[in-house]
């Protein structure tokens, strides 16, 4: 943590960011002034998640699409993608189902049939077991938890922003732009 920085001013920090969007720069600016948080903090329940509005191409994608978020029972029994259903089911979904190649390629209005689709489709894209792992990470200089997707080249970073709110970074290998994350627990 960065000296005089609190989880107070980093809250603070990401209302302000939120209100009106943001830089990439000042999203990394966030995340890098943020305390860590270890895989042991986090391992237990249902965080539902947000995106901070930083200009990527996947504004939108996600949250559109029914994206309600992430089942930590473990740190080798995670849910990377809950989604919820238009009958308020939430249930897990495989990564591999989902065509990531898609996002930011089409309008995001192009998801609100996928998202009111979701409970037909539910059969064919649910998870029956865990899809990633959580292990602290060394990254940008800080070790911290880190979720790391089984079968896809994808690893979301976390950084503290107070005790029920965590910022998340998603390092896609071939993904050019950071896309930032936000996880409320349940």
């Amino acid at each position: 943590m960065v000296a005089g920085q609190s989880t107070v001013d980093g809250a603070a920090r990401l209302r302000e960011l939120r209100s009106g969007g943001c830089t990439p720069e000042q999203a990394w600016q966030l995340f890098d002034t943020l305390p860590t948080v270890s895989v042991a903090e986090i391992t237990t329940g249902r965080w539902r998640g947000d995106e901070l509005d930083t200009g990527h191409p996947w504004k939108g994608v996600l949250v559109e699409s029914g994206w309600y978020g992430k089942q930590f029972d473990g740190a080798d029994a995670v849910q990377p993608l809950l989604f919820a259903a238009p009958d308020g089911d939430i249930f897990p979904v495989d990564p591999r189902r989902v065509p990531l190649f898609l996002a930011g390629r089409v309008p995001v209005a192009a998801l609100r049939p996928v998202r009111r689709s979701l409970g037909a489709l539910r059969p064919m894209l649910r998870a029956t077991t865990p899809r990633a792992r959580l292990r602290d990470l060394e990254f940008r200089g800080k070790s911290s938890a880190a979720m790391i997707y089984d079968h896809l080249p994808i690893v979301d970073i976390f950084r503290r922003v107070d005790a029920d709110t965590l910022l998340g970074v998603m390092d896609m290998r071939g993904l050019a732009d950071p896309y930032f994350f936000l996880l409320f627990r349940d």
